[in-house]
């Protein structure tokens, strides 16, 4: 089977899924807290970064995280139950087509989590009154960092649920350590090194542009070691766990 037949199949188990309810529940969080956040006190030239700051402080810091659980472990949901990988792995299918379709479909819905979420800045931004500030440098520094950021803990989560038949055990485990992003983002020793404080520390830089890579937001050592590093690691790790696995 075709990547391509096998991404279809994966996104047409989804298309009539109750998952969809979730891709504009964080972006609509955000965009409430960007419209009751006050300027008042912000002084000129930092409103963007204030309101980003504030409008991350919930969807990157713990819902986004989190969502990457979710939709990690809602597409092995389906082959968990009545014997699904037995049945689906004992067809002339590729494991590694397999499992790049499913975590292309996790990258995917991200995506669109992500693209609500600037609909969401430019919602909040306009009632504001923030207008100059909004460069395109800076909505891709955020938006797009924060993404890639979620890249590896997509490959975590993916690994963990494809081994695992729970639902909620991933979850729960995800959660946990999604959790500790409220103290682990102001700590300059662990943050760098955390990967569930990534989405945050990319979207809250970009959103300042006082430090980071143009393109991510983030420094130099988080991109490399922490995003990059652990993608690899997560990625190689489940990929090879995946094609070990038993009927």
């Amino acid at each position: 089977m075709r990547f391509g037949n096998m991404l279809r199949s994966e996104w047409l188990k989804l298309s009539r899924s109750f998952i969809w309810l979730l891709v504009p529940v964080s972006p609509l969080v955000a965009a409430i807290v960007g419209v009751l956040t006050r300027m008042d006190e912000v002084k000129s030239g930092d409103e963007l970064g204030v309101l980003l700051s504030a409008m991350s402080s919930f969807h990157a810091t713990l819902l986004l995280p989190i969502l990457t659980g979710i939709f990690s472990a809602f597409v092995c949901r389906y082959e968990h139950g009545s014997g699904g990988w037995k049945q689906l792995l004992s067809l002339p299918v590729s494991r590694t087509g397999l499992y790049t379709a499913k975590f292309t479909i996790v990258a995917l819905l991200l995506a669109a989590v992500q693209l609500l979420f600037i609909a969401a800045v430019l919602l909040a931004a306009a009632y504001q009154g923030i207008t100059g500030q909004l460069t395109p440098l800076k909505l891709i520094s955020s938006i797009g960092g924060s993404w890639l950021a979620c890249l590896p803990l997509a490959a975590l989560q993916l690994w963990v649920s494809t081994g695992w038949s729970s639902f909620a055990a991933p979850l729960v485990i995800n959660v946990m350590l999604t959790l500790p992003n409220m103290l682990v983002i102001n700590s300059a020793s662990i943050a760098p090194y955390y990967p569930w404080a990534q989405p945050a520390l990319a979207m809250m830089s970009a959103g300042t542009l006082t430090y980071g890579m143009p393109v991510t937001g983030l420094p130099l050592t988080n991109l490399l070691i922490t995003v990059l590093g652990s993608f690899v690691l997560f990625a190689a790790a489940g990929l090879i766990y995946f094609n070990r696995k038993e009927l």
